[in-house]
Parts: C-alpha cells; structure tokens; sequence
C-alpha cells in the first residue's frame, strides 16, 4: 500500500445483463412462426466473437440473438410503451414526486396487471415483475438505459439512434440488446436529462452538456446534425472514488512516482494533467486533490460538474449555457474572473479550452500557486502547444516568445494521462516545465511508460522507467519538508 511521505521523516519516501422479458402470451403465437433454420444463421458469429474476447475475462460479450428472438423483444418493447401510455393517462403526474417509491410500485403493478388483461397477454410472475420493473424506469427513471446505469461494470453508454445501444466494459466495446421504441422514445428521455439541470437540446440548439443525477457526464448531439438519430455518449463515474492505492493497484503508477506527485501538490506546483478523451484525467486529477491538506480553500470551476474532490472547504461553480433568447450565458471564464475574488487558495479548471487559458495562466502567475486543470494532448509538449494555439485564438495579440514565456512561468507539471489499445490506462509521463531557451521552452521527462510488447492474451506489456534526472524542484521540496530521496528517480524503485 502507498504510504504518504512524511514531511517529518525523509528517509523513505457480477456483470448486470440487458433487460429479458420471456413471455408467454395468447397472441404470442403470431410472433412465433420463425422457421428453424433462421437458427444455424448466426452460429458463426458467437464463434469469431469468443475467438476475438477470449481475452477478457469477465465482462460479457457482445449478444448474439436470431431473427425470432428479435421480433420478441421487439414485442415486448411495443408492450411495455403501450402500458407506459396507459400510466401516463392513469397517474397523477403532479403527485409522483410526493409518493413513496412502494406506493407508486403499487400502482404501477395495478395498472399493468388490468393493461394486460385488456391487450389479451399473459405473462408468468417473474416477467410480471421484470415489466414493473421497467415500467418503473420509464416513469421515474430513464427508460431502457436505466438497466445499463445500475451496472456496475458498464463505463460508457454509446447510443447511436434508438436502436444501438453500445456499452463500454473493461475498456472494450459491446452491442447490447437494449433498445428505445422509436425515435420519439429517445428524445423524451434526453429532454428529461437535459431539462433536470436547466438545460435545452432541439433544433435550434443540437448539441448539450449535462450531467446526471449521480454525477455522470451527459452529452447528446440530436437531428438535423445527427443525421441517423440522436447520438448520446455518457460517461459514468464510479461511486467510490478512486483513491491513489487504488491506481497503482490497477497499475496507473508505482509507488514511487506517487510520491514524487504528493510533493508536487503538497508544495503547490502548478499542474495540468493532458491526455486523450477517457484517458481518465478527471479521475488522476480527484485522486491528485487527495494530496491538498483540508486546511486550503478550493474552488473548482467547470461547463458540467464532474470533479469529485476529497476536501471540505470547496466552492463549486459551473458555467451556464445561453437562454432562448441567446442571453444569460456564464462562461469559464467568467467563472474564473470570479473565483478570484473569492479568495482560494487553489484554482481548479476541470477542463481548459478556450478563452479562459488566458485567466487560468495569470492566475497561477499571481499567487495561486498549486492550482490545476486538464486539457485534451496526445504528449506534454503537444499540450503546450495547445495552450499556445488557445491563447492566439482568445484574439490578444501577444507575440509569440511572450506566450511562452507566460506558459513556462505559469506551469511547473505535465501529467500526460493515455488509454492503451487493451482499454487499460496508464500516467505514460510525468514532465517538469524548468524555463525557456532561447526561444522554446524547456521541458524534462522524470518518468515515463515504456511499452515492450504485447501478451498471448492481447494485454499491452511494459515498465515504467526513470528519466535519469533529478528534479527541477528538488531544492523546493526540501524548503517545504519534502526531502525525496534521491533513489526514487532510479528505475530499480519503479
């Protein structure tokens, strides 16, 4: 276990499957009559997918199902959405949010039991309970991907129109069987999201950032500029937070660069974690925060609050898109302009990408040192470029060297953050900013991830190793009590 350098001694340093209603209906028949040899059809395809996910050991594979059992989920889905419409005409939508969740169980079973007699359909007790269930979701919950949020081991929901349903387990792709009725049906449910947190998706305005009730990331880009449906990525945090110990267990880092990066929060470098989309920055940068002591006044600023730090004295703020009307917009960087007044010790930017660059800068240039943010590069000296890029488009006219010399004055870290081709993810850099030369700014690398090859089983093989330098910031540990010791930047500690 990660034991926490000690200022005072500085001698060491179950997978939830897809929604299955089996019924057992009198017009069930009808939807029977799929001919045996539909059956070999598919046959093929579970053979090249276990051939391609022998590798994963416990998430499920991809779901391979025949023409009939198609056309029986398909029923099932016109079924639940008929009684939906039943429930919608029977409840009393204004007393939903004052009823117990039993007593609308109750009530939703009643109302289901006598829509069912009336369609002529019989189910078992078993599925009975499964379309209460979902019949549940869809009136409190968010319909058929309600299943998908109580899974533990989905990461990502991918939804390509009403009828593709992707999910992300253990960093690899899978189809699920889960579908939305129709076009209509998914709509309702992104209007339902997006409308919880004062938000608008229509025509006018096609794409939304959002967030769940338990925090998740929320994005939905919908017709005309989704052109085979409405497309919605969301990106679920897990409850527990994860903790240092926890990221060098999953291998993230070793121990002995969780040591170099406590003294570089401790001592208030200023730092910015870079890397791809779900690289896992905004995770690295809650498990990082765990090194700011209680004492220091935080204030994070985002477009959608996702950053779940581990402190008690935090302002939170997010930004507010415009209105109707194209009024009433609170950017970032309005956000940012605030928040220094409000005297924090530290900034914390959950993602840098436009004209707040300029505010986040000068913010760590005029005594908020130790603050941080994320931003999307593929290496640390691609991020500084980014940043250079950011700051020609804010449309100040700063020479070239001068917005350099803000960068390099500015930031003392790059965490470069990836996500490797087996879904795993991994610190592959830690790089110090020590200055300019001339007229390019120095950086060197202490540690990085050196991959060697890949195993029978398709895992991406490596070591981390040391740059074989010592810090930059050796002398500022030790004036703030962090005196590493010198055999951590050695590749035979990592």
């Amino acid at each position: 276990m990660f034991k926490r350098f000690n200022k005072q001694d500085s001698s060491n340093g179950a997978p939830a499957a897809a929604p299955s209603l089996v019924s057992s209906s009198k017009s069930a028949p009808a939807a029977n009559p799929a001919p045996t040899s539909a059956a070999p059809a598919p046959a093929p395809a579970p053979e090249k997918k276990s051939k391609s996910k022998k590798t994963k050991p416990a998430p499920p594979k991809s779901i391979e199902i025949d023409a009939k059992e198609v056309k029986r989920m398909d029923r099932l889905l016109e079924i639940r959405m008929n009684l939906h419409k039943r429930l919608l005409e029977s409840l009393n939508l204004a007393a939903l949010d004052k009823a117990s969740e039993e007593d609308l169980k109750h009530e939703i079973a009643l109302i289901a039991r006598e829509g069912l007699r009336d369609m002529d359909i019989v189910l078992n007790t078993t599925d009975q309970k499964q379309l209460n269930i979902d019949l549940l979701d869809e009136v409190i919950g968010l319909g058929p991907i309600e299943v998908l949020l109580r899974d533990d081991t989905v990461n990502d929901i991918l939804i390509n129109g009403s009828q593709q349903i992707f999910v992300e387990r253990a960093g690899i792709l899978e189809l699920t069987t889960v579908k939305f009725k129709d076009e209509k049906h998914l709509m309702r449910i992104i209007d339902k999201i997006v409308s919880a947190v004062g938000r608008r998706v229509d025509e006018s305005s096609p794409y939304v950032d959002a967030r769940l009730a338990d925090g998740s990331r929320f994005n939905a880009m919908v017709p005309p500029c989704a052109v085979d449906g409405s497309l919605v990525s969301i990106r679920k945090f897990t409850k527990e937070k994860l903790s240092v110990d926890q990221l060098i267990k999953f291998g993230a880092f070793t121990e002995a660069m969780a040591t170099y990066l406590q003294a570089a929060v401790a001592t208030r470098l200023n730092i910015i974690v870079s890397g791809g989309t779900g690289s896992g920055k905004t995770t690295t940068l809650n498990a990082l925060s765990g090194f700011i002591g209680d004492e220091e006044r935080i204030v994070t600023i985002e477009d959608t609050a996702e950053l779940q730090l581990q402190q008690v004295h935090i302002g939170r703020m997010e930004s507010r898109p415009p209105n109707v009307e194209g009024n009433g917009e609170v950017s970032q960087r309005d956000l940012l302009r605030n928040a220094l007044r409000m005297r924090p010790d530290r900034i914390i930017v959950g993602e840098t990408r436009g004209d707040e660059v300029i505010d986040m800068l000068q913010a760590m240039n005029t005594g908020h040192d130790g603050s941080m943010t994320t931003i999307h590069a593929n290496s640390a000296r691609d991020a500084v470029s980014r940043l250079e890029n950011m700051i020609a488009m804010t449309g100040v006219e700063l020479p070239l060297i001068a917005s350099r010399a803000q960068i390099s004055s500015a930031v003392d870290l790059m965490v470069q953050i990836s996500r490797l081709p087996d879904g795993s993810r991994r610190m592959v850099s830690i790089t110090e900013i020590t200055g300019m030369e001339g007229e390019i700014i120095s950086m060197q690398e202490i540690f990085k991830f050196q991959r060697t090859g890949m195993d029978d089983d398709g895992k991406i093989e490596g070591k981390f190793v040391s740059g074989g330098l010592r810090s930059h910031f050796t002398e500022r540990f030790r004036q703030w009590g962090y005196d590493l010791p010198s055999s951590i930047y050695t590749d035979a500690n990592l």
